[in-house]
């Protein structure tokens, strides 16, 4: 979460030489509006080294983005620029990492290494590059920050001030649905009220605070006008916010007022059912009176002071898979914090017990969290051990009952190596962990890769096409390109350069399905791979389905990972939306991963009995940020895909990088079903616009 703190002003001047300051930005995260590929990450402009880069793909405009973790007083900045550099850029600087201010721009970078003079403070600072120097991305060795930790004003706290405090509330539906569940740290339980207005939810952080921001995590059943309120007492409150436009999701707001109770105050619900917040978190600045809550606008440590220690630190076990169903599974896979990837045991000789994975710390450590992301073939009796030397070890956690899925385990050890040891398996198969992170302190611990930063509130347009060209034109090449070739999952038409996708002249594109005079299928397919690529927002398009049996018209996502080589479904899929005319009253919603796929993807259909969809024109959306997804038709949220749900019942959530869209109108395949003697062609899917926010 972004830091809510106040606007700043940077001044920014080229010099030849840095001014003097220390380095800030080493180490810390980063972010960027793309990466090349998965060897270039917006992390490793800010590792220290000089043969390391981040590089972006090959667009105007990108970005890549750090933040110092507090405000600072910033000296200077170093762009240490590879081969791909940008003749023009702006150097921008943001109070929250959402609303930016250009303070430095150029449109004769000249490459190299180059030194801009600063005099200000503040905590994010951003490259943002408008015009390439050449035909690729643009590509940067280090980005490196000078000044002074600590200037300027402090900031809000990212940690929740309201987690497990007290909490009260003007009804509950159930019991099973307390206000409690509200503040209790999971995205699994939830409050939800009684079906009127107003109603509302407060807790109390034990003494009085800066209240500097909130965070309301909402189930479909959200609030469309509501207030936040703070109150010394309980009794009497005051307004620090108020909206009649509640978007729903999950709100990040910015807040200014003082209090030991806040509360959330609901006038008008978006539903005929209560308010449901899965949570209702608070966050607090310097300031307050009391002795709880913020640390002043420091970015605080993982829980208890913890880190990840266990990231790309080499890694050994009893046996790997390496074969056309699990290539290249070794014990390094578990450990790379790709969600995709995953350590499994030998087939010819590893699906026995024991079995077992190690991981070398690199240095002696203070073990006391351990998180286990388990593939199908998990261990129903395993212990975690820690060693001194990766001969003698020592358990620190045993089961005889383990469950499978995402396991977080508390525990208490020390040593320089930990290890997984199984001893019985859940089936007739090994053992296999897509993830196995290690928490605590001490080792020699490697900076993971920054995450994505998660959308604005308010969100703002970032990309969109309104489909306005003349009759008969081709979509605008510098958004789409043309996807040709034969489809997948059984498909039966061929994909056309572009033939079978124009404007109608009326404000929209137009994707025909056609039977040619051969008998065989034609159609269009068009994906903005090459063109634009985002992590998180709000994407929604207007579309009028093409209906008749053995259509398959859709609005999907595609990990961009995907076009630099990562396979489906490790690259992931969101499906936004699909509609197949054998059933014309629903469209459905999925995600893809490699633990839940095809016919066992996690979805939902949205159903109007005794419909057809193929008759005008819906609006289909989803909301996605790190912790959700949630679907919608027409404004109306139907299917909520919650990351820690996801992660306990089905597997790993592997959306957390940059997608691409794609729109196509499929004919046949295993899920429609092939034309027949009722089926009517031409078929033409209509898309009116197609819009990002962020």
């Amino acid at each position: 979460m972004a830091s809510l703190v106040a606007m700043f002003a940077l001044v920014v001047t080229q010099h030849p030489a840095r001014a003097a300051g220390s380095l800030l930005s080493q180490g810390k995260p980063a972010t960027a509006s793309s990466a090349e590929n998965a060897g270039t990450p917006a992390s490793a402009a800010v590792d220290g080294s000089t043969t390391t880069r981040w590089s972006s793909t090959f667009s105007d405009p990108q970005w890549l983005a750090v933040d110092l973790g507090s405000t600072a007083t910033v000296s200077s900045v170093t762009v240490d620029w590879e081969t791909a550099y940008a003749k023009a850029y702006q150097i921008q600087t943001s109070a929250d990492g959402t609303t930016w201010s250009s303070v430095y721009s150029t449109t004769t970078g000249a490459g190299g290494t180059e030194n801009l003079t600063v005099n200000g403070s503040g905590r994010y600072v951003r490259l943002y590059t408008t015009q390439r120097a050449t035909q690729y991305g643009v590509s940067v060795w280090e980005f490196q920050v000078y000044g002074t930790a600590g200037g300027g004003n402090s900031g809000c706290s990212t940690t929740n001030a309201a987690l497990n405090k007290p909490a009260t509330a003007s009804s509950a539906e159930n019991g099973g649905t307390p206000a409690s569940a509200a503040v209790d740290g999971s995205a699994t339980t939830r409050w939800s009220s009684a079906a009127s207005d107003p109603q509302w939810l407060q807790v109390d952080l034990g003494s009085s605070q800066q209240i500097c921001g909130a965070q309301l995590s909402w189930e479909a059943a959200y609030a469309k006008a509501y207030q936040i309120q703070v109150s010394a007492d309980g009794t009497t409150w005051n307004t620090v916010y108020s909206t009649t436009t509640g978007p729903g999701a999950t709100e990040l707001i910015t807040l200014s007022g003082t209090g030991r109770y806040v509360r959330m105050y609901g006038t008008q619900r978006a539903t005929q059912y209560g308010y449901s917040l899965w949570e209702f978190q608070v966050f607090t600045g310097s300031g307050g009176t009391g002795t709880t809550g913020g640390t002043g606008g420091t970015t605080p440590p993982p829980t208890g002071g913890t880190a990840l220690l266990s990231y790309n630190k080499p890694a050994t076990a009893s046996t790997y898979q390496d074969d056309g169903n699990c290539p290249a599974c070794n014990p390094a896979k578990a450990f790379d914090e790709d969600p995709a990837t995953r350590w499994a045991t030998s087939d010819v000789n590893g699906w026995v017990d024991p079995g077992w994975i190690a991981v070398d710390l690199g240095a002696t450590a203070h073990i006391t969290k351990v998180v286990l992301q388990w593939d199908p073939a998990y261990a129903t009796s395993y212990q975690i051990q820690t060693s001194a030397d990766g001969t003698s070890w020592t358990p620190i956690y045993s089961t005889t009952t383990g469950k499978g899925f995402k396991e977080t385990l508390t525990v208490d050890g020390t040593g320089r190596y930990v290890r997984m040891y199984g001893t019985a398996r859940s089936n007739g198969y090994g053992y296999s962990l897509w993830t196995f992170d290690v928490y605590g302190t001490g080792g020699s611990p490697t900076q993971p890769p920054a995450t994505p930063p998660n959308p604005g509130n308010p969100e703002h347009l970032v990309w969109s096409d309104d489909f306005n060209g003349a009759a008969g034109s081709e979509p605008d090449s510098s958004k789409w390109s043309q996807d040709p070739g034969r489809g997948q999952n059984g498909e039966l038409e061929t994909y056309t350069n572009g033939d079978n996708t124009f404007m109608d002249g009326n404000g929209d594109l137009v994707i025909e399905a056609r039977k040619e005079a051969d008998g065989s299928y034609t159609s269009g397919r068009i994906n903005t791979a090459s063109h634009f690529t985002f992590t998180y927002g709000h994407v929604e398009a207007r579309i009028k389905v093409s209906g008749t049996q053995g259509l398959w018209p859709a609005f999907w996502l595609l990990g961009a990972n995907f076009t630099t080589g990562t396979p489906w479904p490790a690259c992931g899929e969101i499906d936004i939306m699909e509609h197949v005319g054998k059933v014309p009253d629903s469209v459905y919603s999925t995600l893809h991963a490699p633990a839940y796929n095809g016919g066992n993807g996690y979805g939902s259909p949205y159903t109007v009995a005794g419909s057809d969809f193929a008759s005008d024109f819906h609006t289909y959306a989803v909301d996605w940020d790190s912790t959700h997804m949630t679907f919608s038709v027409d404004g109306h949220n139907f299917f909520t895909a919650d990351r820690s749900t996801v992660e306990q019942t089905r597997g790993p959530w592997v959306y957390d990088h940059p997608f691409y869209i794609i729109l196509n109108n499929a004919v046949g395949g295993d899920w429609p079903g092939a034309p027949d003697a009722t089926s009517v062609f031409p078929q033409r899917m209509l898309v009116d616009y197609v819009h990002v926010l962020q």
